[in-house]
C-alpha cells in the first residue's frame, strides 16, 4: 500500500539564513500516529505548515494529496464569527454532510460557554478545543497537530487521546509534534526527534505514567482491574497508580467520571 504523504529531502530557509529545515526524509503511513519531539525553535511547526501544503518547501519533493485536517500552534481564534459558525462554514466547505454533528464535538471537548459567542472571546483554552474540533471535523485521511496539548485541562487531554486513537482506528493517520518526551511516548507508534532542522527516528522504549488521585467520596472502584493499571497503593480517598502509558487517558477519564480529582500526572520508569 502506497504512503498517505512522503517527504524526500524537504528544507525550509528564509532569506539568507540559517536552515529551519534541512533534508527532512518522512514517510507517513496509513494507520499510525507518528510524534515528533523537539524542543521550541526546532522546525516543528514548519515541518507540519509543510506538510498541511501552507509552507513552500525550499527543496525537496513531498508526494501524496491526503485530505487533511491541521491545527496550527496558534490557532486563529480573534475573530468575530461564533464557534458554531466557524466549524459550520469549515464544514460547508470541506463537504461534511451532516453539521449535527458539531454540536456534540464541541461538547466531547469540553468547551466552556456559549458556542454562539464569538471566537475573540474565547480563552486560549477554548480556543484551542474549536481548533481541534475544525481539525477533526471532516475525518481527514491525515490529522496534523501543532502541541495539541498544549493549554488543554486534564479532561479534554484524555479526550485528545481518545480522538487520536479513533483516528487512527478508522484507517487514517496522525502526525503531532510535543515537547514533552512522555506526551509522545504515550501516543505514538513511530517517535521521531526533531534537533536543529534534523529529523531522526527514536527507538520506542515501554513507558509507564504514574497518576496520584484523590477523592472525598470515591465511587467504588476496583483500580487493579483496570486495563493497563499496574500497580496501585495509597488508601481510601487518595490512590496513586503505575499505569502502562498507553492507557493513562482511559484511566484519567474512568477517574474523572467516577468522582476523582486528579493530583498529579508524571511519567516513571516502567
Amino acid at each position: 500500500m502506497s504512503p498517505l504523504l512522503r517527504l524526500s529531502g524537504v528544507g525550509k530557509q528564509y532569506g539568507g539564513g540559517e536552515p529551519v529545515l534541512g533534508q527532512v526524509d518522512l514517510t507517513v503511513p496509513a494507520g499510525r500516529v507518528i510524534g515528533v519531539l523537539g524542543t521550541n525553535g526546532s522546525g516543528k511547526s514548519t515541518l507540519l505548515r509543510i506538510m498541511a501544503g501552507v509552507s513552500t518547501p525550499s527543496h525537496g519533493v513531498l508526494t501524496g494529496s491526503p485530505a487533511i485536517g491541521y491545527l496550527p500552534d496558534r490557532f486563529p481564534g480573534g475573530q468575530r464569527l461564533s464557534a458554531r459558525s466557524y466549524l459550520r462554514h469549515l464544514a460547508r466547505i470541506r463537504g461534511v454532510p451532516d453539521l449535527s454533528v458539531i454540536d456534540p464535538l464541541l461538547a466531547r471537548l469540553g468547551l466552556v460557554g456559549d458556542p454562539d459567542a464569538q471566537l475573540r472571546t474565547l480563552s486560549k483554552g477554548n480556543a484551542q478545543k474549536v481548533g481541534l474540533a475544525q481539525a477533526v471535523l471532516a475525518e481527514p485521511a491525515l490529522l496534523l497537530l501543532d502541541e495539541p496539548w498544549s493549554g488543554l485541562d486534564t479532561g479534554t487531554h484524555a479526550i485528545l487521546g481518545e480522538l487520536v486513537a479513533e483516528t487512527r482506528e478508522r484507517g487514517a493517520s496522525v502526525v503531532f509534534t510535543d515537547h514533552r518526551p512522555a506526551v509522545v511516548a504515550e501516543h505514538a507508534d513511530d517517535v521521531y526527534r526533531l534537533d536543529s532542522g534534523r529529523l531522526t527516528s527514536v527507538e520506542a522504549h515501554p513507558e509507564t505514567t504514574r497518576i496520584t488521585l484523590s477523592s472525598t467520596s470515591p465511587v467504588g472502584h476496583d483500580w487493579a482491574d483496570e486495563p493497563g493499571v499496574r500497580t496501585v497503593t495509597g488508601e481510601a480517598g487518595r490512590v496513586v497508580l503505575t499505569v502502562d502509558a498507553a492507557r493513562a487517558d482511559a484511566v484519567l477519564l474512568r477517574a474523572l467520571s467516577g468522582g476523582w480529582s486528579v493530583r498529579e500526572v508524571a511519567p516513571c520508569s516502567p
